[in-house]
């Protein structure tokens, strides 16, 4: 397999800045690759929210290349992007429901819009909302829900299509230490059984060492640093799913399964 098919994400001395002011982002050179985990850390202020955002494809760089899919994201047209987007999973600090549909139909969307038949939806949902201990908030809309509980609603639909990407904005920020770790395991599963690569944010040091050799990418005032040397080197392991029933371990009710 030649280097450009077995990477998902490059980055190639990327910088980024926002009108005349200092780079908030500097020569960031650096490869994601399919089925790995990895945990982004830093300060507040050093730059994560804008390499997330450079990761999803809401925010182009200032400067340098970015591959994803195999494909040149600086030159690709706009009307592409969509299709691109959907091979993501993000879960955002805010969590952008949609107010006015409920909880269930929140988590259902991501199905819904990639053609699933709706029997295929209602039993992946009900799975994924007991999963994150929401079944009985199933028809409640997101104003009535608290500040956790809206969390992980996000991240049911994050995760619910199977992306190739996951991206998670401190997505424990709001929620006690045992369903921190139950959200973790559900990002664990979805990386092993469906190939998913995984990127998490977060400031939560205890998450980190729940997890065995975690793959560390750190930001340090706009810079990147790899204490863990997997970003220029393929992980040389692969993980294994916990052990136990997950909303993946059986077959899946649609969305990109790690494919394209």
């Amino acid at each position: 397999m030649t280097e450009r098919a077995s990477e998902i994400v490059k980055f190639d001395n990327v910088g980024v800045r926002y009108g005349a002011d200092q780079e908030v982002l500097s020569d960031l050179s650096f490869t994601l690759y399919p089925g790995s985990f990895y945990f982004l850390t830093g300060a507040s202020g050093a730059g994560k929210t804008t390499l997330l955002k450079l990761l999803y494809l809401a925010q182009r760089p200032s400067r340098g290349g970015i591959r994803m899919f195999g494909r040149d994201m600086i030159t690709l047209p706009r009307a592409d992007l969509p299709d691109f987007r959907r091979r993501l999973g993000v879960v955002f600090q805010d969590f952008r429901l949609i107010e006015h549909i409920s909880a269930f139909d929140n988590v259902a969307l991501p199905l819904r819009l990639a053609g699933v038949e709706e029997p295929r939806v209602l039993k992946a949902v009900h799975d994924m909302l007991d999963w994150v201990n929401l079944a009985d908030r199933a028809q409640a809309l997101p104003a009535t829900l608290s500040g956790g509980e809206q969390q992980r609603v996000a991240i049911a639909r994050a995760v619910i299509a199977r992306p190739q990407l996951l991206l998670a904005d401190e997505p424990t920020g709001n929620v006690d230490p045992e369903m921190a770790l139950k959200l973790l395991r559900l990002f664990e599963a979805l990386n092993a059984r469906v190939g998913t690569t995984v990127v998490v944010a977060t400031h939560d040091v205890q998450l980190i060492q729940q997890m065995p050799d975690p793959l560390i990418m750190r930001l340090h005032k706009g810079r990147l640093a790899d204490p863990t040397r997997a970003l220029r080197y393929p992980p040389a392991r692969t993980r294994s799913p916990q052990p136990g029933r997950d909303p993946f371990s059986a077959e899946g009710a649609g969305g990109n399964g790690g494919q394209a």
